[in-house]
């Protein structure tokens, strides 16, 4: 049974807004003067929209699926946003590192161990990016390019949702594809799940306790009958989506699904249902926006 939307769900996000998205660790030099390591593409777009200029920023991440932007491209590379390379970043000697959230629990030993101090943000969500901006502009001394930022959100989102207070809300099944052929569950926890939940969507494994993706039986997901199926991909989407086509068509179980048997199975871009909060959100809504409610 589709459940209706409700006011009080936008409220929440909103309020998110007001809890700290951003572990700050160590002292660091004059705000004005700080030279910055950027472990992900996400923190760097960041920082380019906070208008931060290439002087601060001494380390980008390493990436081939991503692009940084052009501003920051002579900074020296660090290794991937998973592992950094922390020899790189001692001879560096950044004021500060920052890297997403989601990655505290492998890096920040390892940023301890160099001396180094460091700030993770909050990716898993779109209002969680947009208070670690917040308490960034602070930092860095950008405080009216994050307000401005902070409050077209806001006022973007109030504009979205007053389109479809109103609408029944879909229940979600959401498939995060790693390479070589395996999935998990996105639960709301996740960027992915946190873009579902904005748009209105109702996830069929809520919040997953905590845990951004969770490994779940086929049978229970059918046992769930989730009105739309979402696909999309960590990394390597040509691949996964076709590990996906084979899996739907090669398992028996997913014809007996509903979303199967109406068409309502939907593959999503990476650029924009990854794993980490971005400026691209305003695209993802705008695809979801289509699926849930048929506007396209």
């Amino acid at each position: 049974m589709l459940k209706r939307l409700k006011n009080s769900i936008f409220i929440i996000v909103i309020a998110a807004m007001m809890i700290g998205c951003v572990d700050q660790s160590g002292k660091t030099s004059s705000n004005q003067e700080l030279k910055i390591a950027a472990t992900s593409v996400a923190v760097t777009e960041i920082l380019k929209e906070l208008d931060v200029p290439a002087s601060q920023v001494v380390g980008i991440p390493t990436t081939e699926a991503y692009s940084v932007p052009k501003r920051y491209k002579k900074a020296t590379e660090l290794g991937t946003a998973m592992a950094p390379d922390v020899e790189v970043l001692s001879t560096l000697k950044p004021d500060v590192i920052l890297s997403p959230n989601s990655l505290e629990g492998e890096l920040s030993s390892k940023y301890e161990k160099i001396g180094i101090s460091s700030s993770f943000l909050n990716l898993k969500s779109v209002s969680g990016m947009f208070k670690s901006i917040e308490e960034l502009g602070v930092l860095l001394n950008k405080e009216k390019q994050a307000e401005k930022m902070v409050n077209d959100f806001v006022n973007y989102m109030i504009s979205f949702r007053d389109k479809y207070q109103n609408n029944a809300s879909p229940r979600i099944l959401i498939l995060m594809g790693l390479p070589g052929g395996s999935y998990v569950v996105a639960s709301e926890s996740s960027y992915v799940g946190d873009l579902v939940k904005l748009a209105g969507g109702t996830n069929i494994y809520g919040d997953g306790n905590g845990q951004d993706f969770i490994n779940v039986n086929v049978e229970d997901m059918l046992q769930q009958n989730p009105d739309i199926i979402l696909r999309t991909s960590h990394a390597m989407p040509e691949q996964v989506m076709e590990s996906f086509k084979k899996e739907f068509q090669e398992n028996e179980i997913w014809s007996k699904f509903s979303a199967v048997q109406n068409n309502k199975v939907y593959d999503l871009d990476n650029n924009y249902f990854g794993m980490s909060a971005n400026f691209n959100y305003q695209k993802g809504l705008e695809v979801l926006e289509g699926i849930l409610y048929g506007t396209n």
